[in-house]
């Protein structure tokens, strides 16, 4: 009986702690409609760190649970939809007045959607370079290209902000804003990812590509 308590416990703890991944890192991507890569490596968070990393994510958790399935929250907060679903990740949405790393306060926020539900899934920072130190123990990076936003969440990878057409292409709505090549960290903690915490993809939010 004590060892079935002890396994039912661990379960929602290893929903909320670090996905370890065994292999080595190994590269995926993301494609929306043909047109929009987003490269992603394998991280195997370091097991001598995951109490530090355990601390911050539960930082992480109470400072963001009113959003967790409450998209208005989100956006009565400043955060506006970035991109539309991309496959095996979420809808993207970002607070542009939100600056630099600090675990409670996410610039973009990957929910998932179904129906009329929305679920928060993971969070995304973005760097213009790789960070020389990981700002969490054990997190690695992918890319995401130079882009014009728009303000339905559609989006075209564009090299500067003047290459930008005014209007988004896909869909007619008005621009949004312009970043460069960006390095990015996702950190899965809303939602459970198999491969690990920090990978870009997950293969549990599959079954929301559709909506």
């Amino acid at each position: 009986m004590r060892r079935i308590i002890m396994i039912v416990l661990a379960v929602p703890l290893l929903a909320t702690a670090v996905w370890a991944v065994r292999s080595g890192p190994a590269p995926a991507s993301a494609t929306v409609a043909g047109t929009a890569t987003h490269q992603v490596r394998m991280a195997v968070p370091d097991e001598g760190d995951s109490p530090a990393l355990a601390a911050q994510l539960a930082k992480a958790r109470l400072a963001t649970a009113r959003y967790a399935i409450n998209l208005q929250a989100a956006k009565a907060a400043g955060y506006q939809i970035l991109t539309q679903m991309i496959p095996d990740m979420g809808f993207h949405f970002i607070n542009p007045t939100i600056t630099g790393f600090d675990i409670t306060k996410p610039p973009i926020l990957v929910y998932e959607h179904h129906g009329d539900s929305w679920q928060l899934g993971a969070f995304e920072w973005t760097f213009t370079a790789k960070p020389a130190t990981p700002p969490l123990p054990g997190a690695t990076f992918g890319t995401f290209g130079a882009a014009c936003h728009y303000k339905d969440g559609t989006f075209v990878f564009k090299p500067s902000q003047a290459d930008c057409p005014k209007r988004s292409p896909l869909s007619g709505a008005a621009f949004f804003l312009w970043h460069p090549d960006l390095v990015t960290m996702h950190v899965w903690l809303w939602y459970p990812n198999p491969v690990s915490l920090y990978n870009g993809t997950n293969p549990y939010v599959h079954p929301f590509n559709n909506g």
